[in-house]
């Protein structure tokens, strides 16, 4: 009798012969059959029962009743013949293919349909869920039972069909972008499908992975080859499930596909179209790409694995291809070459360096030059560890030095491939920098060199590199940081420029920075005025340290005064750059540093003025330098008073007020012989003079105790803080009071004379001072002796006026004793006439108290009055050479030393006399212009006459002393 077909096959239950599992039909020789479990066990299959299941599988059809079998009818016949008929495997296994592909289809239009706003429900296709499972449990069964038979194929089957399903609904409406990972990998993983198969996968490879997972992980790297990049998600989920050995695995299988198609020991190398002729390692460059953000510490551990590996002395033809399967890949993805560039070059040590030397250098010429362009084309692209690359050719470039360490130098060959590498390197970089050009709108912007974009961050330590001038180091890192400033103009191209400046030490170095400069200001524009300014705003942000502000200012003003070089150098240019930063640099001559203060100052004293200045910051870099200039006197600094000078010559009659003024003041007295400033405010006075008025009042209240009484006294306090402080003695020895003045007045005297700048003069050769100079010189002399005084007090009044004025003459006296500074600027004053006609209040109150001196005093000559008879002299000299006396009454002063003080005091009355009847007025005074200064003409004035009689009866009644000098005296 023929048993019923379909109720054999709806009655899983019957108990029939059950042939042998194809899983046991499929074991290797020897192996021992697996045990058919209790659970799920199907009956055995007739001969005809067998012959109908195929007969229905084939035609797809009932063979009793002729009807088409359902979708779950025709996967339920096939998971049958899996089970009965293993050389139907192949087939039942192409077969399930569709079950799986329409229950995908199913999936997709149910989520089309939900995404409508339709209904919900499976009405599209049948409900596939059980038939699905079933497959999953008949194949998860032959690999648990015979994983070694049925892993290989099993997984092939499985990962292919993935790929299939990807590629074809790629484009289907609701199915992600293969750019979205995460979407596309959430969207299989929720179809029970595709869910299905990735955990039949997933069980071959977990099957396997401890004897030769190399099988599931080939089928892997096939069907990505076909199917990338839809097929990306299913690499993610397996590579993230086993990341160890999928990178492993995927590793050694591209190596070995890599050696498989390579043919020639050059194509080994370095094989040209190698993702076409190579499929498999497009594949492995996508795998590892998707791994590699969250297992880049198990790649760069087994790349270098493998790299090392290849460097034994025994090596079998996978380990002589493995160097260029790196390469290859660092190629092919520039992920993967910026995780292991920086440990390897850390493993690069010389005894490494030395096997891949002896390795390489049985290859043809040819094949050593393409190694080294895929290697300098390779750290072109390179990123990450960049600096740390360029360190180590350098290094080992560079010749043996005779203290190296004997182990630690490498061979000549390996130095002289390195030299040839940094060549190379350096003419790629320049092909790429100078033909990126400059993008426009509609065009793409420039390829980036990766290279050059990682050094952007070590411009300073290039520039050390480079100012350390060793051999052929600093050539090549001077040429590398010309190309780094062009490429990223223009903030690296700054950035060295103010690194090499602020680090130089020596001219040599510092030659660098204008060498530097010559070759990129040809292809930028205004470089060096973003330098400057760069500078600056280091300086004021407080990036710069004292010293290194210190060693800038110096070789800015080195370069400066660099003289024979063309127009368009760095030297040429860097003066009228640096007077646009005027104002931001002079604000530096305040700085509490002296050296700082005095390097600024020697930077602004070369520097040109500009022509244009706000008067504002004119006036506080004047009072800066002049500020400036009396620092660097107390600290007895040549230097800084050489800057100094420098400086405020250049600023002319600006300057001459606040000079003046700063001369005058009473902390600078000292420096000029004066007496030095005495001490104010508490410290000054007496012991205990720090009190509390109300610590007294309550003392004296309980002393004194008016209590109930309408009176109250208080306490006021102590008037006065008892005698006055002497003033101390001078710190300054005559030789430094000397050589301050000497240093001042040649100052104020190029002021005068129009700035030129020159060594210190004597005093004698004023002759030539500026009048317009000399008069603000008098003015300020004026106000600062005598403030409560007006310029229009020219005339000279009778002597009684002098009377009325007693304590301001007095006041002027004692300003000009305790001062020797004002006689010298007296003279100062007097060699630019008519500028001593504003003085004449000064002279006026000198003249009064000095001729009531001489005649008051008792002594029987002059000399015993040594102040009073040096400035009787020096008064009448001045008032000589700026021609307020005739020469005849200013040779007077010759003789006062021979006299007695009563015979000054008439000698000086004459003088008084004839200012009063010839007042020191500039009307009189006449402008010669062939000459461009002012004389007097005193035939003009009343006779002279008149006023020599006191002075002729002094020199008749001293005839015997005076008789030889009596011709200085006519008229």
């Amino acid at each position: 009798m023929v048993p019923n077909w379909t109720q054999a096959r709806s009655e899983p239950g019957c108990c029939h012969w059950d042939p042998p599992p194809v899983s046991a039909l499929c074991d290797p020789p020897g192996a021992a059959p697996p045990q058919t479990p209790a659970h799920g066990a199907h009956p055995p299959l007739s001969s005809q029962e067998l012959a109908q299941e195929i007969k229905a599988f084939l035609s797809g059809a009932d063979p009793v009743h002729g009807n088409k079998l359902t979708i779950k009818e025709h996967a339920r016949c096939a998971i049958l013949l899996l089970r009965s008929l293993p050389p139907a495997r192949s087939a039942v296994l192409d077969h399930l293919r569709n079950v799986f592909d329409e229950y995908v289809c199913t999936y997709l239009l149910e989520l089309e349909s939900s995404e409508a706003g339709l209904s919900a429900g499976r009405t599209q296709g049948p409900n596939l869920d059980d038939v699905v499972q079933e497959i999953q449990n008949v194949l998860s069964e032959f690999v648990r039972m015979n994983p070694k038979a049925w892993a290989p194929v099993v997984s092939a089957w499985s990962i292919d069909l993935m790929g299939q399903l990807s590629s074809k609904y790629a484009g289907r409406h609701g199915v992600p972008h293969a750019s979205s990972l995460n979407e596309l990998l959430q969207l299989w993983m929720s179809c029970k499908a595709t869910r299905t198969l990735m955990d039949i996968y997933t069980q071959c490879l977990s099957s396997m992975i401890n004897t030769c997972p190399d099988a599931c992980v080939d089928a892997l790297l096939d069907t990505s080859v076909q199917h990338s990049p839809h097929f990306d998600w299913v690499v993610a989920h397996i590579g993230s499930s086993f990341p160890n050995t999928i990178i492993s695995r995927v590793l050694s299988c591209g190596l070995k596909d890599f050696c498989v198609h390579g043919a020639a020991p050059v194509d080994l190398l370095f094989p040209s179209a190698a993702d076409k002729r190579v499929p498999k390692i497009a594949s492995v460059v996508g795998i590892l790409g998707h791994l590699a953000s969250r297992h880049s510490g198990s790649i760069k551990q087994e790349l270098l694995r493998m790299f090392h590996e290849s460097l034994g002395p025994m090596r079998d033809q996978q380990q002589k291809a493995t160097v260029p399967f790196l390469l290859q890949l660092a190629v092919m993805s520039p992920m993967l070459l910026g995780t292991i560039s920086a440990e390897l070059v850390d493993s690069l040590k010389p005894s490494v360096l030395s096997q891949l030397h002896q390795h390489f250098a049985a290859l043809p010429r040819e094949d050593l030059e393409n190694m080294v362009s895929i290697v300098v084309h390779l750290i072109c692209q390179t990123s990450a560890g960049a600096y740390r690359i360029l360190q180590f050719l350098v290094n080992t470039a560079m010749p043996a030095s005779v203290i190296t360490t004997p182990g630690l130098a490498v061979h000549d060959s390996v130095r002289e491939a390195c030299d040839r590498i940094i060549q190379l390197l350096l003419l790629n970089l320049q092909k790429l920098v100078y033909n990126r050009g400059t993008a426009s709108l509609g065009d793409a912007p420039p390829r980036a060199v990766p290279f050059l974009d990682e050094l952007k961050g070590h411009v300073r330590e290039l520039c050390v590199e480079t100012l350390r001038l060793e051999r052929k180091r600093f050539l090549w890192q001077h040429q590398l940081l010309g190309l780094l400033s062009v490429y990223c103009t223009p903030s690296c191209a700054t950035d060295a420029l103010f690194y090499l400046l602020t680090l130089a030490r020596s001219q040599e170095e510092l030659g660098l920075a204008t060498q530097l400069y010559a070759v990129l200001s040809s292809c930028m524009s205004d470089l060096l005025p973003a330098t400057v300014k760069k500078c600056v705003c280091q300086i004021h942000m407080g990036g710069l340290s004292e010293q290194h502000m210190v060693q800038l200012f110096h070789n800015l003003a080195l370069i400066v005064q660099w003289e024979g070089e063309g127009p368009a150098s760095m030297s040429a240019q860097l003066g009228a750059v640096l007077s646009l930063h005027l104002y931001d640099l002079g604000q530096l001559l305040l700085h509490h540093n002296p050296e700082v203060a005095e390097a600024a100052s020697l930077l602004l004293s070369v520097c040109p003025m500009p022509q244009t200045i706000r008067p504002a910051h004119l006036l506080v870099i004047i009072r800066s330098a002049v500020h400036q200039f009396f620092l660097v006197l107390h600290r007895q600094c040549p230097t800084g008073i050489s800057y100094s000078s420098r400086l405020l010559s250049a600023a002319m009659k600006a300057i001459l007020q606040q000079l003046v003024e700063g001369a005058l003041h009473p902390g600078n007295a000292e420096l000029f012989g004066g007496l030095a400033e005495l001490p104010t405010g508490d410290d000054a006075g007496l012991e205990g003079a720090r009190v509390s008025l109300l610590d007294i009042n309550r003392r004296f209240t309980a002393a004194v105790n008016f209590s109930g009484s309408v009176w109250s006294v208080f306490h006021a306090g102590v008037i006065g803080r008892g005698l006055k402080p002497s003033h101390p003695p001078s710190r300054q020895e005559p030789e430094e009071i000397v050589h301050n003045v000497q240093n001042f007045l040649s100052l104020l005297v190029r002021c005068c004379r129009g700035g030129c700048y020159s060594a210190p003069e004597p005093l004698t050769q004023t002759a030539a001072v500026n009048p317009e100079a000399a008069k603000v010189v008098a003015v300020v002399l004026v106000e600062s002796v005598c403030p409560d005084v007006t310029n229009s007090e020219l005339g000279w009044p009778p002597e009684e006026h002098t009377r009325t004025t007693v304590e301001r003459d007095i006041q002027i006296c004692r300003r000009f004793r305790d001062n020797p500074l004002l006689f010298q600027l007296l003279r100062l004053v007097a060699a630019g006439p008519p500028a001593l006609c504003y003085c004449s209040v000064l002279l006026r109150g000198l003249l009064a108290t000095l001729m009531a001196h001489w005649e008051a005093s008792r002594h029987s000559d002059t000399t015993s009055s040594p102040w009073h008879l040096h400035a009787s002299c020096i008064l009448v000299a001045c008032m000589a050479e700026g021609s307020l006396l005739p020469p005849v009454l200013g040779n007077m002063h010759e003789i006062f030393h021979q006299l007695v003080p009563f015979e000054v005091h008439l000698l000086l009355l004459s003088v008084w006399d004839y200012m009063r009847d010839n007042s020191p007025l500039p009307q009189k005074f006449t402008f010669q212009a062939d000459k461009g200064l002012f004389f007097r003409d005193f035939s003009r004035d009343c006779d002279v006459g008149k006023y020599l009689c006191v002075l002729h009866n002094v020199l008749h009644k001293n005839i015997d002393r005076l008789g030889l000098l009596s011709g200085r005296f006519q008229p």
